[in-house]
């Protein structure tokens, strides 16, 4: 028991420094608590396929996604953090542990050319410049599937990412929790690709502005 305290709170000192070295990359203070880890990882389990983590450093999220059913063969941990990748590395020893920025995620091939099915992200995302995030963005659904989801905790009133970033790379985000024991309190999204237009709905927008209003909200809708 004394060893399991002294070992958390040896996590906790890591981490803090960590955040007082580069506060800009570390997004908290201290690690994730219980709440926060249930949240974010909810929507996934050994069905969801190959998942990507970002910023995942002291293996919080980790714990808590292989606890939903994820392998650790199925777990590709982007860590920019050289200490922090070298304690992953230890602890999660048939996970794909690479220490680089997540910002270049599209540079690298992961699960030998295997969509992801969802992303989960430990970045502070508030305190990145929008050209970073966009970066993050891309690279992480370039390698997701389709139906795949980026999963992001903010302790922000809103969605970390801003409505004209979703909107440039044609993106939605949902609030889909809360973990409000967290140390600070934290809101989860989930971030998806938009449904594409339907032809209709894009004929509509086209139609001259002379023809009759109503039928052309009524095709918008289909």
């Amino acid at each position: 028991m004394t060893a399991m305290v002294d070992s958390k709170a040896s996590e906790v000192y890591g981490f803090f420094r960590a955040w007082l070295s580069d506060p800009l990359r570390v997004a908290a203070v201290v690690p994730s608590g219980r709440a926060l880890e249930s949240a974010i990882t909810a929507e996934i389990s050994s069905r969801t396929g190959p998942v990507i983590e970002l910023g995942p450093g002291t293996g919080a999220f980790t714990r808590a996604l292989i606890a939903r059913g994820v392998r650790q063969e199925d777990l590709a941990l982007i860590e920019y953090g050289s200490a922090f990748a070298v304690k992953l590395q230890f602890r999660f020893p048939r996970a794909h542990t690479l220490c680089m920025d997540a910002s270049r995620l599209r540079n690298v091939e992961l699960f030998g050319g295997t969509p992801a099915g969802a992303v989960v992200s430990g970045l502070p995302l508030l305190s990145m410049p929008p050209r970073k995030v966009i970066a993050i963005l891309d690279g992480a659904f370039g390698k997701m599937r389709s139906d795949g989801a980026f999963y992001q905790f903010t302790y922000g009133p809103s969605c970390p990412v801003p409505r004209v970033l979703l909107d440039r790379l044609g993106l939605k985000a949902t609030h889909i929790g809360r973990a409000l024991a967290n140390v600070p309190p934290a809101a989860v999204y989930r971030i998806r690709r938009r449904a594409p237009r339907s032809v209709f709905a894009g004929r509509a927008l086209e139609l001259p502005i002379a023809h009759d209003q109503t039928s052309i909200q009524q095709e918008e809708r289909l």
